[in-house]
C-alpha cells in the first residue's frame, strides 16, 4: 500500500514537473482523442450488433416462409400414392392371388410397371427417381436411373417401417424414410427421401400392399434457392434426430449434424461458439414432419460492410487525430511560445543585457505579460544607468584622487634623483629627466578626456619607466611592442602607467644586483573585437596564496579595496564600468618566475590626442 502511494506521488510529481507545452499537449490530446476513440468504438460495436439482430431476425423468417413452401410440396408429394386408386387394372392386379401362371405374372408386371412408369417416372413431378409397389410377396417397381437391391421385406413390415419416422396426421398414413434408414440406393448417391405407405381395398377394407416413392430433394434445393445464392452461407434440413435430409455439401448428406444435441430447439438465431470462425446459425422447425430447416453464415461475413465502416471510422479518426494534434500543437505552441520568450528575456535579463525587449502584438494575457515586462526592464535599466553614472562619477574622482596622489609622491621622488644628479654633475641625465617630468606633469594637467589615443598613453607610460629606469640605475630594463595601426586607436586613460608601476613595486627587488626585463605588448585582434595588452616582467612573481587573492579582489566589486594594489583594481573596475565584464585585466603569476598582466580592452576608433 505505501510503495503504491508512493509510485504514485512520484507520478503526480513528474506530471507536475512537465513542461507546459508538454501538458497541454497531453491535455488537448486526451480530451480529443479518448472521447473520438470511444465514440468511433461504440459506433462500430452498436452498429454490428444491429446487422446480427438484424439477420438474427430476418433469416428466420425468411427460413419459415421456405418451411411453408417445402410443406406445401410435401403435401402434394404425400398424395402421390392416392394415384393408385385412379387405375382399376392395377387395383385388380393387387387384388389377386400370388399363385398365378406365368404368363398372367408377367401381363399383371407389364400392367402395374406401365402405370408406374407413365404415372410417376414421367408425370407432372420431375423429383421422383423411382417408384416401388409391393403386393402379396409380388414386387414392381420403375426409376429413372439404377437403383441397388432394396429389402422389400423390412418396407411391407408395419413395426421396421415404424420405428423409421413416426407418421404425423397431416401425412395421411404416409411414412417418410430417409436414406440412412433403408437399403436403398440410387446411380451417384443421389439424395432421396422415401415416402411409404401401406395400400388398403376400401371396398373390403383388405390390405393391397405397400408403394414406396423416391423423391430426389431437388424440391428442398429449389426452394432455397434465394437462400443458396450466398456462397458464404450453409443451408441443411435435419429430421428430429438430427440426421441431415439436404445440405449445400452433397457429402453430408445422410449424416448426422454433431452439434445438433447443443442447438437450442426453437426457432429463431444463436451465435455458435464452437467452430473457430464463430457463426450465426437460425432454426425453423417444420412441425408437419418434425424436421428442422438450418441456416449459417460467418459472423465475419455478416460484418463486412461493419469492417468497411469500421475502416473507414479508423481512417476518419486517424485524420481527426491529425488535425487534432496539429490544432493542439497551434494552441500549445500559442500559449508556451510568448512564455519561452519571456524565460528567455528574463535569462538574458539575468546576465545583464538589460536592454531586452519583448514584442507586443496581442491584447490577451501574454500580451499584459509582455509588457509588465518590458516596463519592468525599462525601470531597472534606468536604475542601472543611473547607478551606473553614479559609480562612473565615483571612479573619475577616484582617478584624479589617484593622479593627484601619484604626482606629489613621484614628484618628490624624481626631483631627488634630479638633485643627486646635479651634485654629481651629471647635465645629460639632469635635462632628460626635467624634460620627461614637464611632460607628465602636461600630461596630467591638460589631459581631462577619458579616451586618449594609445599613442599618448603609451608615451605617458614610457616616460614613468625612463624616469624610474633612472632612479633604480638600470636595474631593469623595458621594451614596448605594437603595431603602428594601433597609435591612434582610443583606450581609457592612465590604464598603463599604474600597471608598470605596480610591477616596478612588487617586482623589483633594488638590493640585489640582478636586472629584470619588462616587456609591453599592444596586439589588436579583429577577429574577437578587442586589443590585448600585455605586460609581463621576470621577477619575484607572486605566491599562489596571493594570486588568488588579487584574482578574488578583481572578481568581486574591486572598487571597494584599497590596498597595495588599489593602481590594478582600480583600473580593472574602471574598463569594466565603461565596457562591461567582458572586458578589464587578467593576472598569472609563478614565484620566482616572473607576472603577467593581460589588459582586454575594445576596439575603439579615435584620431590624435592633442598635446597642449
Amino acid at each position: 500500500m505505501i510503495l503504491r502511494k508512493r509510485m504514485w506521488t512520484n507520478m503526480i510529481s513528474k506530471g507536475r514537473n512537465l513542461r507546459l507545452r508538454t501538458k497541454l499537449l497531453v491535455t488537448y490530446i486526451v480530451l480529443t482523442v479518448v472521447p473520438m476513440g470511444l465514440l468511433g468504438y461504440i459506433a462500430y460495436f452498436q452498429y454490428s450488433k444491429s446487422i446480427e439482430e438484424q439477420a438474427g431476425h430476418y433469416i428466420p423468417e425468411i427460413l419459415e416462409q421456405v418451411n411453408e413452401n417445402i410443406t406445401n410440396q410435401i403435401n402434394e408429394i404425400i398424395l402421390l400414392p392416392d394415384y393408385i386408386y385412379s387405375s382399376n387394372q392395377v387395383i385388380g392386379v393387387l387384388r389377386k392371388e400370388t399363385t398365378q401362371p406365368r404368363s398372367s405374372q408377367l401381363q399383371d408386371e407389364f400392367i402395374v410397371n406401365s402405370f408406374l412408369n407413365r404415372t410417376y417416372i414421367n408425370g407432372t413431378n420431375p423429383d421422383i427417381l423411382g417408384v416401388f409397389l409391393f403386393s402379396h410377396e409380388r414386387s414392381f417397381y420403375s426409376t429413372k436411373v439404377p437403383f441397388s437391391e432394396l429389402d422389400f421385406n423390412s418396407l411391407t413390415n408395419p413395426t421396421g417401417v415404424a420405428n423409421a419416422v413416426e407418421s404425423p396426421p397431416s401425412n395421411k398414413g404416409n411414412t417418410i424414410l430417409l436414406p440412412h434408414q433403408t437399403s436403398l440406393s440410387f446411380q451417384d448417391d443421389r439424395p432421396f427421401i422415401l415416402l411409404i405407405r401401406h395400400l388398403t381395398d376400401y371396398e373390403n377394407r383388405k390390405n393391397l400392399g405397400t408403394i414406396a416413392i423416391a423423391i430426389e430433394v431437388n424440391f428442398i434445393s429449389h426452394a432455397l434457392e434465394e437462400l443458396s445464392k450466398e456462397e458464404t452461407a450453409t443451408l441443411w434440413m435435419m429430421d428430429h434426430n438430427g440426421h441431415i435430409i439436404y445440405h449445400t455439401d452433397d457429402g453430408k448428406i445422410g449424416s448426422k449434424d454433431l452439434s445438433f444435441e447443443d442447438y437450442p430447439k426453437i426457432n429463431g438465431s444463436f451465435k455458435s461458439i464452437y467452430e473457430e470462425d464463430s457463426k450465426l446459425i437460425s432454426l425453423d422447425f417444420m412441425e408437419e414432419q418434425r424436421w428442422f430447416l438450418a441456416h449459417s453464415i460467418p459472423v465475419k461475413h455478416l460484418t463486412e460492410q461493419t469492417d468497411l465502416v469500421r475502416n473507414v471510422t479508423i481512417i476518419i479518426f486517424i485524420i481527426l487525430v491529425l488535425i487534432s494534434l496539429v490544432l493542439s500543437i497551434i494552441l500549445a505552441w500559442n500559449v508556451s511560445s510568448p512564455l519561452n520568450r519571456l524565460m528567455l528575456s528574463m535569462r538574458r535579463l539575468e546576465k545583464g543585457d538589460f536592454s531586452t525587449k519583448l514584442s507586443v502584438d496581442r491584447e490577451d494575457e501574454m500580451g499584459i505579460l509582455a509588457k509588465n515586462f518590458n516596463r519592468m526592464t525599462k525601470e531597472i535599466d534606468e536604475l542601472i544607468r543611473e547607478k551606473y553614472q553614479i559609480q562612473l562619477k565615483q571612479k573619475e574622482a577616484e582617478l584624479v584622487a589617484l593622479q593627484s596622489q601619484i604626482n606629489p609622491h613621484f614628484m618628490y621622488n624624481t626631483l631627488e634623483t634630479i638633485s643627486m644628479a646635479v651634485e654629481e654633475d651629471e647635465k645629460d641625465t639632469v635635462v632628460q629627466m626635467v624634460t620627461i617630468l614637464g611632460r607628465m606633469l602636461r600630461f596630467s594637467i591638460h589631459n581631462k578626456e577619458n579616451l586618449i589615443s594609445i599613442e599618448t598613453e603609451v608615451g605617458h607610460m614610457k616616460d614613468y619607466l625612463t624616469i624610474q629606469k633612472i632612479r633604480f640605475e638600470h636595474c631593469f630594463d623595458f621594451q614596448i611592442r605594437y603595431a603602428d595601426d594601433l597609435q591612434h586607436q582610443l583606450t581609457p586613460k592612465l590604464i598603463l602607467q599604474p600597471v608598470v608601476e605596480n610591477v616596478i613595486k612588487h617586482a623589483l627587488n633594488p638590493n640585489k644586483m640582478t636586472s629584470i626585463d619588462i616587456t609591453i605588448e599592444l596586439e589588436k585582434k579583429s577577429e574577437e573585437d578587442h586589443i590585448l595588452i600585455k605586460i609581463s616582467d621576470n621577477g619575484k612573481g607572486m605566491k599562489r596564496e596571493r594570486l588568488l587573492q588579487l584574482q578574488r579582489e578583481l572578481l568581486h566589486d574591486p572598487m571597494k579595496k584599497r590596498d597595495s594594489n588599489f593602481g590594478l583594481v582600480n583600473v580593472h573596475g574602471r574598463i569594466q564600468i565603461q565596457f562591461g565584464a567582458m572586458f578589464g585585466l587578467h593576472i598569472n603569476s609563478q614565484e620566482n618566475i616572473g607576472t603577467s598582466v593581460e589588459i582586454r580592452i575594445p576596439i575603439l576608433e579615435g584620431g590624435k590626442e592633442n598635446e597642449n
